[in-house]
C-alpha cells in the first residue's frame, strides 16, 4: 500500500510538472493585464537579454528576446510613407521589388487642412502601410515648431502654432496605433533648424519652451497616447537631446508621465553615463558601419550595449535603470508585434492613393485670386501654357529620411493634362533649370530632367509659349535638394532658388492671366506678388500629387486650406531673424521668446505676405455676431461661444473657423491674441450652421517662470473669430474671476 501510494503521488507530481511546463507563460497571455505581463517576461530575462533588446542590430531593427519569444524590432522612416527596404547594416537599396508605397502629402500640407478627421485618415492609412510591411515603430510624425521659413526640415513638421499642431498629431498618433504599429513622435525638442543640428545648443526661456515647443508634444504623450517618442540631435541645457535629463526625466516622464519608449535620433547619442541615467531607453545608429568597425558586431559598441553591461558588472551602475528601459521596451512589443489582434493592414492600395488626394486636395491653400481668375473654366479656354520645373519634377524623392519609393507620382503637368483632356491644349514650358537630379539614396524616379539649353533659351521660350496662351499656370516654388526643403540643410534665404523672380516677372508681362503654384514646405518671397492675380500653395503633395492640384485649379474641388504659418513679406519680418538667431554658432538664442510667427508680426505690427490661418474659397462666407452664454467665469467653470456662418455664394465649400483668445492685462508680457480652438465647417450653398467653441481656465493660461506652473490670473479677456489670424470677423469679452 506504501509503495502504491509513493507511485501516485509521482505520477500527481509528474502530471503536475507536465502541466507547469504547458501552460502559458503570464507575459503570452493576452487575457492578463499589461503591468503583470510586463513584469513577468522582464524577471526571465538574464541581463544580457535585456542590454540586447536596447540597442540596434542592423540600421532598423533591435532583436527582441529570441529564447522567449519576443521578436525584433522593426523601425520605419515616415513621416510621409514607409521607407523602402535598406541592406542590413548600409543606407544602400536592398532591391526588394514590392516595397514601392504610396507617398503621402508632407506633414505642412496636413496641418494646413485644419482637418482633424483629415489627421485621423492620415494614420490609418499609413499605419495599414507600415503593419503590412511589419513594422513596429513608424518614425514620425514631427511636431517641431516653425521657428524660421530657412529650416530645411520645416515641410515635414506641423507649423507655427503649437495648439493646431497638437491637435492635429492626436488624432494621426491614434490612427497609426490602431494598427499596432507605434507612432514616434519627433523631435523632442527645440529641433528647429538642420544646420549645427548635431551640436547647437539651444537658449531659450522656460516661458518660450512650455509656451510654443513642447505643447505639441505634450498633446502627443497625453491625449495621443504616443507609445514612442525620439529624441532630437541638438543641445539644451548643455545636454544633447536624446540623452536630456531636464527635458527626458523631468517633463516627459516625470511631469507628463510618459509610459512610453524614447528612441535616439539616428546617431543622436554621445554620452555613456548620460544615456544610462537621462531617459533613453532604445539607441539607434550611434554606428554607421555595424558590421565592420573592428568587432564581429560593432553594434555591441553602442553606447547602451557592451560599454553599459561591463558598467553593470564592474558595479559601476545597478540595473535599476535598465529594468526600466526594459519594462518600456516590452511594453511596447506586446502593443505591437506580439498583439494577436492587430490588424493585418495592407499596401500599395488605391483606397491610400485616394486617401492621400483627398487629403492633398484640402490642403491646397488659395493665397489669392484676384479678377477671379481661378477656377479655369475650359469652356473660355483654347490653350493652358504650363511652365516651370515643377510641373514635371518627382518630389518623393529627396529631402532626406523622408524621402520614398513611391509606387507612382502624377506629377502637375500630367494631372493638368488628364483632366483638361480634349478640352483645350495644354502645351509645356521648362522656363528654368533648378536640379536636374531625379534620384536619392538608390531610388531613380521620375522625368529625365537632362538639360542643354541656356537660361536665356529656356526663357525665350517660356515667354513665347505664355504669349500664345489663354491662361498660363507657373508651377515653381523650392524642390528637396540641398540647402532647400532638405533634412541636414537650411535654406540660405527666403527668396525662389533659380532665378525664378525673373522669369515670374516676364511671363506676367507677357500674359496677364497668370496662376502661380508654389511647389514647397516653406514660406517664400514673392516680389511680384501684385502682378500675378493668383497664387497657390501646392506644398508636396505625394501620389496623387498632379490630379490633386488639377482638381482645385479646375475647380471640381473647392479649396479650403488654411496656412499653418506665417509667410512674411522679407526675413526681417520674422522674429528669429529680427530679434533671435539662426542658425547661430556652437549656440543659438531663441531672443524672440514666445513671439514666433503671427504672435511676432502682431506684436511688431507687421503686415505679413500672407498670415498665419489664412486662405481663400470660390465661394463667400459671412459671420453673424459672436456671442457667449455667460459674460464671466469662475476659475472652475467653462465658458462657450457661438457664431453662425453662412455660405453666401453659389457652390458648397467649407470654411475653418478660429478662435484666438487676447489677455487685456498681464502680469507677464503676452501675445496680443493666441489659438485656442478651430472648427472645419462644410456649408452648401446657402446654408447656415451654428459653430460653437468651448474653453476654460487652462485655455486662459500661461506659464509663469519664476513658479514654474500655469497661471490663469483674473481679468478682462476677449474672444476673437476669425477666418485667419487677420481676417477678423467678431469678438466677444468675458472675465475670469
Amino acid at each position: 500500500m506504501f509503495k502504491k501510494s509513493i507511485a501516485v503521488i509521482a505520477l500527481a507530481l509528474t502530471s503536475i510538472g507536465l502541466q507547469a511546463q504547458t501552460k502559458t507563460p503570464a507575459y503570452l497571455d493576452d487575457a492578463k493585464p499589461m503591468k503583470e505581463r510586463v513584469e513577468d517576461a522582464l524577471k526571465r530575462m538574464t541581463t544580457e537579454e535585456k542590454i540586447a533588446l536596447i540597442h540596434a542590430q542592423s540600421k532598423f531593427s533591435s532583436p527582441g528576446v529570441p529564447r522567449l519569444g519576443i521578436p525584433e524590432i522593426w523601425t520605419t522612416d515616415g513621416p510621409h510613407g514607409i521607407r523602402t527596404e535598406v541592406k542590413w547594416d548600409e543606407w544602400d537599396q536592398a532591391g526588394w521589388t514590392n516595397d514601392s508605397c504610396i507617398a503621402f502629402p508632407a506633414l505642412t500640407a496636413l496641418a494646413s487642412t485644419w482637418n482633424k478627421e483629415m489627421s485621423a485618415l492620415y494614420g490609418k492609412s499609413i499605419g495599414e502601410e507600415a503593419r503590412f510591411r511589419n513594422k513596429n515603430i513608424l518614425l514620425g510624425p514631427g511636431v517641431n515648431i516653425y521657428r524660421s521659413p530657412l529650416n530645411g526640415r520645416n515641410f515635414e513638421y506641423m507649423g507655427e502654432d503649437p495648439f493646431l499642431a497638437g491637435q492635429m498629431v492626436v488624432p494621426y498618433i491614434k490612427g497609426v496605433q490602431a494598427n499596432g504599429v507605434a507612432a514616434c513622435v519627433k523631435h523632442f525638442a527645440l529641433n528647429n533648424q538642420e544646420g549645427r543640428r548635431n551640436d547647437v545648443n539651444v537658449v531659450v526661456d522656460d516661458r518660450a519652451l512650455y509656451e510654443i515647443y513642447l505643447p505639441a508634444f505634450k498633446a502627443a504623450v497625453q491625449q495621443g497616447g504616443a507609445w514612442a517618442i525620439m529624441g532630437s540631435y541638438n543641445q539644451y541645457k548643455g545636454q544633447q537631446c536624446c540623452h536630456n535629463e531636464f527635458l527626458l526625466n523631468d517633463i516627459l516622464k516625470g511631469e507628463w508621465g510618459f509610459d512610453g519608449v524614447v528612441v535616439s535620433d539616428w546617431g543622436g547619442v554621445h554620452n555613456g553615463m548620460q544615456a544610462i541615467k537621462n531617459g533613453l531607453d532604445l539607441e539607434f545608429g550611434t554606428w554607421t558601419d555595424g558590421l565592420s568597425a573592428g568587432r564581429k558586431n560593432a553594434y555591441d559598441n553602442y553606447y547602451l550595449a557592451q560599454p553599459y553591461l561591463d558598467k553593470i558588472k564592474s558595479g559601476e551602475v545597478g540595473t535599476t535603470e535598465l529594468d526600466d528601459k526594459v519594462r518600456r521596451v516590452l511594453r511596447l512589443c506586446l502593443l505591437t508585434t506580439m498583439n494577436k489582434n492587430r490588424p493585418y493592414g495592407s499596401f500599395g492600395t488605391e483606397e491610400h492613393a485616394l486617401a492621400g488626394r483627398k487629403i492633398a486636395e484640402e490642403g491646397i491653400v488659395l493665397l489669392q485670386n484676384n479678377n477671379s481668375l481661378l477656377p479655369l473654366n475650359l469652356t473660355k479656354i483654347k490653350k493652358i501654357a504650363v511652365i516651370g520645373e515643377n510641373a514635371i519634377k518627382a518630389m518623393t524623392v529627396g529631402g532626406g529620411s523622408s524621402s520614398l519609393k513611391a509606387k507612382y507620382e502624377v506629377s502637375p503637368l500630367d494631372g493638368i493634362k488628364k483632366r483638361v483632356g480634349n478640352k483645350a491644349q495644354v502645351v509645356y514650358a521648362r522656363g528654368y533649370v533648378g536640379d536636374a537630379k531625379s534620384d536619392y539614396n538608390g531610388v531613380a524616379f521620375g522625368a529625365d530632367l537632362t538639360e542643354k539649353r541656356t537660361a536665356e533659351q529656356l526663357l525665350a521660350e517660356a515667354i513665347k509659349v505664355a504669349k500664345d496662351a489663354d491662361v498660363v499656370i507657373f508651377v515653381g516654388g523650392l524642390n528637396k535638394s540641398d540647402y532647400q526643403d532638405c533634412e541636414g540643410y537650411d535654406r540660405k534665404e527666403l527668396g525662389l532658388p533659380y532665378n525664378q523672380d525673373k522669369v515670374v516677372t516676364e511671363l506676367a508681362k507677357a500674359n496677364k492671366n497668370i496662376v502661380f503654384v508654389n511647389i514647397s514646405g516653406n514660406a517664400v518671397a514673392m516680389p511680384w506678388v501684385k502682378q500675378v492675380p493668383a497664387i497657390v500653395q501646392g506644398w508636396y503633395l505625394g501620389t496623387e500629387a498632379g490630379n490633386a492640384l488639377a482638381s482645385v485649379l479646375m475647380g471640381d474641388v473647392n479649396p479650403s486650406g488654411k496656412l499653418a504659418f506665417t509667410f512674411p513679406a522679407k526675413l526681417n519680418d520674422n522674429g528669429a531673424h529680427a530679434l533671435g538667431e539662426f542658425p547661430g554658432g556652437d549656440e543659438v538664442k531663441y531672443n524672440e521668446g514666445l513671439f514666433v510667427g503671427y504672435r511676432w508680426t502682431e506684436k511688431q505690427n507687421i503686415t505679413p505676405l500672407f498670415p498665419f490661418g489664412h486662405g481663400l474659397s470660390y465661394t463667400t462666407f459671412e459671420y453673424g455676431k459672436v456671442t457667449a452664454d455667460k459674460t464671466s467665469m469662475a476659475a472652475s467653470d467653462k465658458i462657450t461661444f457661438s457664431v453662425k456662418v453662412k455660405n453666401t455664394g453659389k457652390r458648397e465649400g467649407q470654411e475653418v473657423v478660429q478662435l484666438y483668445i487676447a489677455d487685456f492685462k498681464s502680469s507677464l508680457p503676452r501675445p496680443v491674441k493666441e489659438l485656442k480652438g478651430f472648427e472645419k465647417v462644410s456649408l452648401k450653398a446657402g446654408e447656415e450652421k451654428t459653430v460653437t467653441f468651448t474653453i476654460n481656465k487652462t485655455d486662459l493660461s500661461f506659464f509663469d517662470d519664476k513658479k514654474h506652473e500655469w497661471v490663469a490670473e483674473p481679468g478682462d479677456f476677449e474672444a476673437v473669430i476669425g477666418a485667419s489670424s487677420l481676417n477678423i470677423k467678431g469678438k466677444v469679452q468675458f472675465v475670469l474671476k
